[in-house]
């Protein structure tokens, strides 16, 4: 959930909330791309007797930008349908959920799939199930099997499918990074308003603030061939056309009226809530001040907030929070010139460009845009590493994003400068930024090794949901 609750309006409306969006080729099938959608974010497992589901009144969205201009080329669109069984009884399941038909389900939601391209508007599929949450052993006995699977649809043009709930793939130490940045590695050279921190105890292991959670993913799996431009002749890495943006999207119709008896209907044009493409852009980099409206501008319009990413408030408070810890950064920031951060706005805005790093680009042009950016071209690592670039595993973020990558690790050391010497020479970075970890990690770095319990080694790779009679244990 890197872009939870990240904007005061979206706080309020979690079946709109983007979380994560995720990009990568296929481990298992490498002829096709994986795409991942995340919304309601920080689902407790025992969330009955209403679960969570997708929203009726949001149009979700996933773009696919093929022409380097931040523009989408193909979008797919997802819309919701709930139906209630029996209205007469408070119990969202009256018996066992055995199957995706049980009568004993009484809360079921369907959903249609739209594809919009320059030849025109392709249904997909329509009518299609998604699967109850896991309420518990005697109520959804053999998820996995029996209903999970089952809910991964094959569309007409031969691409899969699936909207439901699942495992929380995203881990982040909450309760350090946002009690003014700790970082358990340096907590103990932290200081608060000049004051050196001894309230904080010894170095301690990361916590995972997301153990345990759910969350609702739309998953797609494409062929290559249906997403590049003419893709079957540009299978190099160094070519452009190899190179896709992607970013999700959420709508809402713009009046919503209530009436007297508990009922609303909503009308009007649809206007953008929520959108993200890369993790935790919105959160930590866009200000408080500008937030809602970030979530309501199109990526292409994004040049408008480049100065937050050549000079992040982030890394100009490393060395203030962290005193010694980051001298060159400091030296950097204080100037002059002032901070120009060609190296995060390279990374999360334009994508890398060739030369920078021998062998790779992610490059869509000059355009500043949120977006991820995946080569297409680029293989499976066969032993990944959840740092990716940072890790020398050019198959990871920021070329897409797996569902086990660790993207604040990776953020938090280019914010510290661990990269800023691909752009400027003349720059040595701080060893500790290198060194930056919340101290977590996923279950294993190598996907096809993680099991069920956050990841899966083939579609849709987030895990079975937990179960709300088996949370884990904290």
């Amino acid at each position: 959930m890197s872009s939870h609750r990240e904007a005061p309006e979206i706080s309020k409306d979690p079946v709109a909330d983007s979380t994560d969006v995720y990009a990568f080729v296929s481990p298992d099938k490498p002829t096709t791309v994986t795409l991942i959608a995340n919304y309601v974010p920080l689902q407790t497992p025992a969330g009955g007797p209403n679960f969570y589901e997708f929203g009726e009144d949001v149009l979700y969205e996933i773009h696919i930008d093929t022409g380097g201009n931040a523009e989408a080329d193909i979008t797919y669109q997802f819309r919701f349908t709930t139906q209630v069984g029996d209205p007469d009884t408070f119990l969202y399941n009256t018996a066992p959920i055995t199957s995706l038909s049980s009568s004993a389900w009484n809360r079921k939601q369907f959903y249609s799939v739209t594809r919009r391209d320059r030849w025109g508007v392709h249904d997909l599929g329509h009518g299609l199930a998604s699967p109850p949450c896991n309420v518990g052993p005697l109520s959804t006995p053999n998820y996995a099997t029996a209903l999970a699977q089952p809910a991964v649809h094959t569309l007409s043009d031969g691409s899969k499918v699936f909207a439901g709930q699942r495992a929380e793939g995203f881990y982040v130490d909450l309760g350090a990074i946002f009690d003014l940045g700790i970082l358990r590695p340096f907590e103990q050279d932290h200081t608060t308003f000049g004051l050196k921190n001894t309230g904080i105890g010894q170095m301690a292991a990361g916590i995972n603030s997301l153990k345990g959670a759910n969350v609702h993913s739309i998953a797609l799996q494409v062929p290559k061939s249906a997403l590049g431009n003419n893709w079957g002749s540009s299978n190099n890495a160094a070519s452009s056309s190899s190179v896709i943006g992607v970013w999700t999207s959420a709508y809402r119709q713009k009046v919503r009226v209530r009436d007297d008896f508990g009922e609303h209907f909503c009308t009007g044009p649809y206007v953008q809530v929520s959108r993200l493409g890369n993790p935790l852009i919105n959160e930590v980099i866009i200000p408080m001040g500008k937030k809602d409206y970030w979530n309501s501008q199109a990526p292409a319009g994004d040049s408008q907030f480049a100065s937050f990413y050549s000079n992040p408030q982030l890394a100009q408070l490393l060395p203030v929070l962290y005193p010694g810890v980051f001298p060159s950064l400091a030296t950097y920031n204080a100037g002059p010139p002032a901070p120009n951060r060609a190296d995060l706005v390279a990374i999360l805005l334009t994508g890398i460009p060739p030369g920078l790093i021998t062998g790779f680009q992610n490059f869509t042009g000059t355009t500043q845009a949120d977006m991820l950016r995946l080569n297409m071209a680029i293989t499976p690592a066969s032993s990944p590493a959840n740092t990716g670039l940072l890790g020398n595993d050019v198959a990871g973020f920021p070329n897409g994003r797996r569902v086990f990558d660790d993207v604040v690790t990776i953020e938090l050391r280019a914010l510290a400068g661990a990269v800023l010497k691909l752009v400027d020479p003349t720059y040595s970075p701080d060893g500790p930024a290198s060194g930056i970890s919340e101290g977590l990690t996923s279950s294993a770095t190598d996907l096809s090794a993680m099991g069920t319990e956050n990841y899966l080694p083939s579609f849709p790779y987030l895990g079975v949901p937990h179960s709300g009679f088996l949370v884990p244990a904290s």
